[in-house]
């Protein structure tokens, strides 16, 4: 079987140590974690933990049935890329005299839909969102004019096809509401 990239959704109650037992799932196989985002979900007390690894399928439906043996796991599911629609934020913090001098780089700035959300004598700072790949050339394209700071976000995704997540978490949230 070929390895590729899933995206793992993690629906869970808002426990300690949660986290560092789900990342235990992954190290335990010796899968490195490409990339992880923890946010609320659509669902008031519910968190989504959106996971991304490359590795087979057979290895993601074991992973993703071990997921979901933790208590506090409400369910777990898992996507290829194709089936997800999926962003990554960045910050590129650059020196603004290499900067001014180039019109080229503030066409290209223009041309990637970045935006430049803060400006200094001595920098830039410039936003951008897309797919890794995208986030990747502007960082290639913005290297040589003195990038001082450069950080990205993990990634974020939502599925293509309709899930039924919201009415499971609606009625886990309302058992847990009852008890």
């Amino acid at each position: 079987m070929e390895k590729q990239n899933y995206t793992v959704s993690i629906y869970t109650e808002n426990n300690l140590g949660l986290l560092s037992r789900i990342a235990a799932i992954f190290l335990k196989r010796h899968i490195n974690i490409e990339s992880i985002t923890a946010s609320p979900s659509e669902v008031t007390e519910v968190m989504r933990f959106i996971i991304i690894v490359k590795v087979t399928e057979e290895q993601i439906k074991k992973i993703v049935g071990q997921i979901e043996k933790q208590i506090e796991v409400i369910k777990a599911f898992y996507h290829t890329d194709a089936e997800t629609i999926y962003q990554e934020t960045a910050l590129y913090k650059i020196k603004s005299e290499d900067f001014l001098d180039d019109h080229n780089i503030q066409d290209f700035i223009k041309e990637t839909n970045a935006r430049i959300v803060t400006v200094t004598k001595e920098f830039f700072v410039i936003e951008k969102t897309g797919k890794r790949t995208e986030v990747d050339a502007l960082y290639e394209t913005l290297k040589p004019y003195g990038l001082m700071q450069f950080v990205r976000s993990g990634t974020i995704a939502v599925t293509k096809n309709e899930m039924p997540i919201s009415g499971i978490l609606e009625k886990f949230n309302t058992t847990n509401s009852l008890s």
